[in-house]
This record gives C-alpha cells, sequence and structure tokens, in this order.
C-alpha cells in the first residue's frame, strides 16, 4: 500500500478538489484526505503508478509537488536537517560577506557550491578566507538584524517531537550560527564546521575536518546507531548539491527549494 499526496505552499494555496480527484480517479486511489483545503491532500494506492514522475512534472507547472510515498513506516523516528536556505531563509556566509563587503561575489560562489558546479569543500575555504578580519560580534549582529526561520520549521520539530522523534540539524555553516537556530527551533543536537577566530576576529580560515557531503551522511548514520534506529527511519531536508548523500540514504529525503 502507498499513500499519495499533493501539496502546495500554504502561501499560495492553488490545489482545487477537481485536480486530487481527477488524479485519484486516474490512479484508482482510494477517498481524498484532506489535510489542509487548498494546501495538502492525500488518498491511498494499491499499486505505485508507472507515470508517478511524468505526473509530477506536469504538476509543477501549476505550483503543486507530489509525493508517493509506501504506507508502513511513513511516520519516521527522526528528522535531519540543513540549515541555510532550508530551517532558515538565508545563508549565512552570504549575510558574512555583505558585511564584510565581499556579498556579491561570495553570494556567487555560493550558488555555484549548492548547484554542484564546485567541490565544496574548496568553495567553503575560498568564501571563508574572504572575512579575515571581520570582527566575531558581527556574527551576533546578522542573526540579530538577518536571519529568519523558515515558515514550518518550528512546527514541523514540534510535531516530530511530540511524537517522540528525534531532530538533529547538520550544517555545512557555522557552529556560531547552528548554536542559535538548534536552540531557537528545538533540535535535540546540531553539528557545523568552526570558524576560527584569534583576538576576537576572524582568521579566514575554518577549523578541520570541514563537515560537507559526506559528514552529513556520516551524522545520518552515527546519530541512527546511536538512537537504535534505521536509516529507513530518517526523514531528511536540504537545498544543496552537498545534502544529496543524506537525503538518498534516508527512508525520505525532502529537497526544499533545491
Amino acid at each position: 500500500m502507498h499513500v499519495a499526496t499533493l501539496l502546495t505552499n500554504p502561501a499560495t494555496p492553488v490545489l482545487e478538489a477537481p485536480l486530487v480527484e481527477n488524479l485519484r480517479n486516474a490512479w484508482g486511489g482510494g477517498a481524498a484526505h484532506w489535510l489542509e483545503p487548498g494546501v495538502a491532500a492525500e488518498f491511498d494506492l494499491e499499486t505505485l503508478p508507472a507515470n508517478q514522475w511524468e505526473v509530477w512534472a506536469d504538476l509543477q507547472g501549476m505550483g503543486v509537488d507530489l509525493c508517493v510515498q509506501k504506507a508502513e513506516g511513513r511516520r519516521k523516528a527522526m528528522l535531519l536537517a540543513d540549515m541555510d536556505s532550508t530551517m532558515i531563509q538565508q545563508e549565512c556566509i552570504d549575510e558574512l560577506a555583505d558585511m564584510a563587503g565581499v556579498g556579491a561575489h561570495v553570494a556567487g560562489i555560493t550558488a555555484r557550491a549548492m548547484n554542484g558546479e564546485l567541490d565544496f569543500e574548496a568553495a567553503l575555504n575560498e568564501r571563508v578566507s574572504l572575512l579575515k578580519g571581520l570582527p566575531v560580534s558581527v556574527i551576533d549582529q546578522v542573526l540579530a538584524e538577518r536571519i529568519t526561520f523558515m515558515p514550518g520549521g518550528k512546527v514541523l520539530i514540534a510535531t516530530m517531537k511530540a511524537h517522540g522523534g528525534h531532530a538533529a540539524l547538520v550544517s555545512g555553516g557555522f557552529t556560531a550560527f547552528t548554536g542559535k537556530v538548534a536552540g531557537a527551533l528545538g533540535f535535540d543536537e546540531h553539528r557545523a564546521n568552526t570558524l576560527l577566530a584569534v583576538d576576537g576576529a576572524l582568521t579566514g580560515r575554518v577549523g578541520l575536518p570541514i563537515l560537507g557531503k559526506q559528514a552529513k551522511v556520516d551524522a545520518l548514520t552515527q546519530i541512527t546507531a546511536r538512537l537504535g534506529i534505521t536509516p529507513a527511519e530518517v526523514i531528511a531536508v536540504g537545498d544543496g548539491a552537498n545534502d544529496l548523500g543524506m537525503l538518498h540514504l534516508a527512508g525520505a529525503g525532502v529537497a526544499l527549494h533545491a
């Protein structure tokens, strides 16, 4: 048994009943269950539809997303989430770079790294080197003035924890940010890179080893082993190429604004 879920951005609730009913009828699904009018609905399926990805592609142009999952094990025991452009709406390093006067240059490198066009570790080192001399106090200023949470994130974590789930924030960003974000949103733990500083100023270097794509996969396997669960019981969410490893390994992988 599978479950097909159709969903949209709650800010633009464009999901209409005729679309849901047409797809349900075409696929021979069970009765539609609306999770929220205009936003999300789902129905059961006896067999996996052969044209799932063709339908998915068609729906994208309508502002509607489609997810087909096995009914068994759909509720996950752990959330593993990226931070930048996932749990928060910004890229922290881009905001720091903007304060240092090199914002546009660094943002271009970030975009290419997230698209998988550049080696993540090399791109991170290059960007951080441009922050050399920036006062450490700027981090708190960026947190206070520029960082906003992704809508729904806090509710997602609260829902996971209400059902006994575990929430881990694993970022290729920096601990100076993940610590505050994890605390504010209710994560149980966090992992990220460390910005090195001397005498109250950034040195332009990152502490080793650098947390990138493989480190996120390692976090998934290490944390699940510690909790006594399997990767199939994890839902992972991220937006960039360095998240692909954990998204594929997890039982459910969500590419958010990817």
